[in-house]
């Protein structure tokens, strides 16, 4: 019978690591989410592109990308998607006709008007889970472990 690899000492616990709890806490709320979300013909990735081009004025690519937290190519590959579903429209720039400018289109208007009472309802249900100094505590302790994590992502 072949030798068996020693187990690591002390083992790997699951239940005590940081990585799995945040993991599940971010599966269960993104799960309730993405439910509510496909009522507007959306997922969390598009949602989040929706927000930046209707509530921070985002119009540029590359500026959608950083504030979603994707990066370029996963980015373009979903534009594309909600060009052709309707949501957004991408104009030529005002000033150099080579590059793309982000615009919403009526529907796009509409899904956010729709689905933004879905994700202020799955955020108040994690909210009412913690007091508001601990909710306040999390999100500074999330923004630690983010900004510590250099990396963008293909999808969310």
């Amino acid at each position: 019978m072949p030798d068996l690899p020693i187990l690591p000492d002390p083992p790997y616990r699951l239940q005590r690591s940081l990585g799995y709890h945040l993991s599940l806490a971010a599966r269960l709320q993104e799960r309730r989410l993405d439910e509510r979300l496909r009522l507007a013909g959306l997922n969390r990735t598009t949602w989040c592109i929706l927000l930046g081009v209707a509530n921070e004025n985002l119009t540029q690519p590359s500026d959608i990308a950083s504030f979603v937290g994707i990066d370029r190519t996963a980015t373009s590959r979903a534009l594309r998607g909600m060009e052709s579903e309707g949501f957004i429209a991408r104009l030529s720039g005002e000033s150099d006709k080579r590059t793309r400018r982000i615009v919403l289109t009526e529907k796009g208007r509409h899904a956010v008007v729709q689905a933004t009472p879905y994700a202020r309802e799955n955020g108040q249900l994690l909210a009412d889970l913690l007091t508001s100094d601990e909710a306040d505590e999390l999100q500074r302790l999330l923004r630690v472990l983010i900004d510590g994590t250099p990396a963008t992502l293909q999808t969310l």
